[in-house]
């Protein structure tokens, strides 16, 4: 079913390939974890916030739920940072020669030009859907002005968190590989 990532490094690699080896492991396995951790995050709050309603829902328990989204959310994001940027690295450091591999140089070459505008890594549509369901569950035990406004405040400051870094995560791959190339310079110049 496709390649098959290996476990162990081999003795036989120099220090440069077992480098490429162990980080292109670490983009698939990072990236198999993010995209299982979006269900276990809905279903995490799904529960969380199905037994609070069923314990007696108040408006402040739509609280709890919520973090539970946030902490899902951070970790996703989390690791989709951390890949991007060893996938900038393994650009940067291992393309570009003509024997090297390519797979980074291609894939972002091919990004943008995806019918749709691409996919979504940090599923951040997803998560605004469930931060608006998690404030209308704050908003069906009749809140007072006081309680909604503080729940407001704590839902609106996640959708501007999911806003901001599906931003950040845009600028992302072209930051990343100009300050690695710039790490690079420096480093062929002598002065790292």
């Amino acid at each position: 079913m496709g390649t098959t990532i290996p476990r162990k490094v081999p003795a036989c690699m120099s220090l440069t390939e077992s480098e490429y080896t162990v980080l292109r492991h670490t983009i698939a396995s990072r990236g198999t974890a993010r995209i299982t951790l979006l269900p276990v995050t809905l279903i995490g709050w799904a529960l969380v916030a199905g037994t609070l309603t069923v314990l007696g829902n108040t408006p402040a328990t739509s609280l709890f739920p919520l973090t539970v989204l946030a902490g899902g959310f951070e970790a996703i994001h989390a690791m989709h940072v951390g890949v991007e940027r060893i996938g900038r690295y393994l650009q940067v450091f291992y393309e570009g020669t003509a024997d090297g591999p390519m797979w980074e140089t291609t894939a972002m070459g091919i990004g943008p030009a995806l019918p749709g505008g691409g996919v979504d890594p940090l599923f951040t549509v997803i998560f605004a859907f469930a931060t608006l369901l998690n404030l209308m569950s704050a908003i069906v035990p009749s809140p007072t002005m006081l309680e909604l406004s503080v729940i407001g405040v704590f839902h609106a400051a996640l959708i501007a968190r999911l806003i901001r870094a599906r931003g950040a995560a845009t600028r992302q791959r072209a930051v990343d590989l100009e300050s690695y190339r710039a790490v690079k310079l420096r480093m062929s110049n002598g002065k790292e």
